[in-house]
């Protein structure tokens, strides 16, 4: 898909052609994680900058910390990870943690594209 894009921090960034971005994080992420118990959610209306943490993924072997991909406002969150966080572990390019307004569309000029990250992964 080419509207989806990668961080190094194994998170997936799809464009929605709006000026807003949806995230999740990787497949290759989720697995290395194992299975997840709990997704701290960002708050709605909240500003975010590239490369802060922003929230807390904790799967039953570790806590790993999510990295703001691009700098913006949080317009939307997953609820229904709250409950059942183990979605991603489903489907996790189909399970997003949240949505954002972007403040610098170019943020996604410095993602990596799916060939991108494949080597990413592997290396």
């Amino acid at each position: 898909m080419s509207n989806i894009k990668y961080s190094e921090e194994h998170e997936w960034i799809e464009d929605n052609g709006d000026g807003t971005v949806t995230v999740g994080i990787t497949d290759f992420a989720q697995k290395q994680l194992g299975d997840l118990v709990f997704v701290e959610l960002p708050e709605v209306d909240s500003e975010i900058d590239k490369g802060d943490t922003i929230s807390v993924i904790e799967s039953v072997k570790a806590a790993s910390d999510l990295y703001a991909p691009v700098t913006g406002t949080v317009v939307e969150v997953n609820e229904a990870l709250e409950d059942e966080p183990e979605l991603i572990n489903e489907d996790a390019m189909g399970h997003w943690i949240m949505k954002v307004k972007l403040s610098n569309p170019a943020d996604l000029d410095d993602l990596m594209d799916e060939a991108a990250y494949l080597v990413c992964i592997e290396a």
